[in-house]
């Protein structure tokens, strides 16, 4: 049952604060911890705080280049993904300052600086594709005509991840795009462009997509439309809505801007990231007498379809003190527990709310009697890894019941997971993914036997201290 009990505001004012450096935006994908991955005893009992939502930070940091007063926000993450963003809009000339938590950033003339002769500005979005994505559409629109433009590029993972999907839909509002390599990857070269407004039909629901044809919409003559978001987080639509801009809501989760609007600047609380906690909530569904709190925790309805599969798969889940105003961000204290378990099943309507959480999913389900089914996941295979392919390959070498499919997995339980020995642990693999070496590591926890990963360092792309928490709730902190 879910109950709420206190409602409050979450965006308030605040004092400056100072400037910090920042560290590199790429991932140290490096051991930083010890080889073994920690194993459970007994249930997992605490509260704990996770970081502040990715999605919402990486916004944060982008927005302030389009905003005409000063934008803040606390509780932001820092971590190597947000800081790609974070380190563009300091390359493109805005200010942005960031300690004790909080970012701000002013707002400042930058694309003036990019007029006239010269070398293209580079921006590498290091492993980000969020921060590559919102670009292309932020840029389209606001780089100065005849100036040398800027240059997007990342490592070789994002490299190799499609971008057609935003950048073809650009082209036909008039943006001057030019692929470097291969047609539908970074890297690429923008140049100043009158844009004009178009009704576009996303063919598969995404966020990131429906977000870069806002932003150039904003700067575009007339009324851009996007169609087939369905239920792909709507980050963006609030945060535009808190800095003033008009959206017209359209049926089936379309979403309309006009261009030409002023864009005033916001402060916002960052919510604590449900795709991290996500990690700690299925810990406490899979070890028997555990009960997990996440305070603080964002509860955008494009966000918590892993808490509704989990309430399916038998979990007790209640959500306490929800608050958030309207067009803010929703966020509470999310207790689970463990419960009666039963098999689950996902499909494609409701994978864009839970698409980050399917591999810590796909190991809840081998602890579950009967047979889970995933479907509607193919975009996992274009994720930091094919995480697909991944997941199943690493569940099966833990001797986990799971069929590969090429949409999903099928997964067999309960299944008693083995690993390797202490002094010849079982090495799983991660692909440098941050998402799937936090699931394997919460696998791990309950597995006979012990198991490490190839590259812990690579959670620091959304979580550098995952495994700080994660000691904490094994100590009943």
């Amino acid at each position: 049952m879910l109950v709420f009990r206190v409602i409050i505001p979450i965006f308030g004012g605040g004092n400056p604060i100072g400037t910090i450096s920042l560290p590199d935006c790429k991932p140290d994908r490096r051991s930083r911890v010890s080889s073994l991955l920690p194993t459970s005893t007994g249930p997992l009992q605490g509260t704990l705080r996770v970081p502040g939502d990715k999605s919402i930070s990486h916004r944060a940091a982008l927005f302030g280049l389009i905003a005409g007063a000063p934008c803040r926000a606390t509780n932001w993450l820092d971590a190597a993904d947000t800081r790609c963003s974070l380190a563009a809009v300091r390359d493109l000339g805005c200010a942005a300052e960031f300690g004790d938590s909080t970012l701000q950033v002013a707002p400042g003339p930058w694309p003036k600086a990019l007029a006239g002769g010269g070398k293209p500005r580079t921006l590498d979005c290091g492993n980000s594709g969020t921060t590559a994505r919102l670009l292309l559409g932020l840029l389209a629109a606001r780089l100065p005509q005849g100036g040398p433009g800027v240059l997007l590029t990342g490592d070789v993972s994002l490299r190799g991840r499609p971008m057609g999907r935003v950048i073809d839909p650009l082209r036909a509002m008039g943006a001057d795009i030019q692929h470097m390599a291969t047609e539908g990857r970074l890297p690429v070269l923008l140049r100043g462009a009158d844009l004009q407004g178009i009704v576009h039909r996303m063919k598969v629901p995404s966020a990131q997509a429906k977000s870069a044809l806002l932003l150039a919409g904003l700067q575009a003559s007339g009324r851009t439309e996007v169609h087939g978001g369905g239920s792909s987080r709507d980050h963006t639509e609030r945060l535009l809505r808190t800095m003033g801009v008009e959206l017209e809501d359209l049926p089936q989760g379309g979403v309309a801007v006009t261009g030409g609007q002023n864009v005033g600047g916001f402060d916002i609380a960052v919510p604590g990231d449900p795709s991290s906690a996500a990690f700690f909530w299925t810990a406490a569904a899979m070890l028997p007498g555990s009960s997990v709190t996440v305070t603080g925790c964002g509860l955008n309805e494009g966000r918590v379809g892993a808490l509704r599969v989990l309430r399916r798969a038998g979990v007790q889940v209640t959500i306490d003190r929800a608050r958030g105003p309207r067009e803010g961000e929703m966020l509470g204290d999310v207790t689970v527990a463990y419960g009666t378990p039963q098999p689950f099943t996902i499909d494609a309507v409701e994978m864009p709310t839970l698409v980050d959480e399917i591999p810590v999913l796909a190991v809840l389900a081998t602890s579950l009697p009967g047979q889970s089914v995933i479907t509607g996941a193919a975009e996992l295979r274009l994720k930091e890894s094919d995480r697909l392919a991944l997941v199943a390959a690493n569940l099966q070498r833990l001797g986990a019941q799971v069929e590969e499919q090429a949409e999903g997995l099928v997964i067999s339980g309960p299944v008693r997971l083995k690993g390797g020995t202490k002094s010849a642990p079982l090495v799983l693999e991660t692909g440098g993914d941050h998402r799937l070496a936090m699931a394997l590591a919460i696998a791990a926890l309950g597995a006979e036997g012990r198991c490490a990963l190839d590259a812990p360092g690579c959670v620091d792309v959304s979580y550098p201290d995952f495994f700080t928490a994660l000691d904490g709730l094994l100590a009943g902190d």
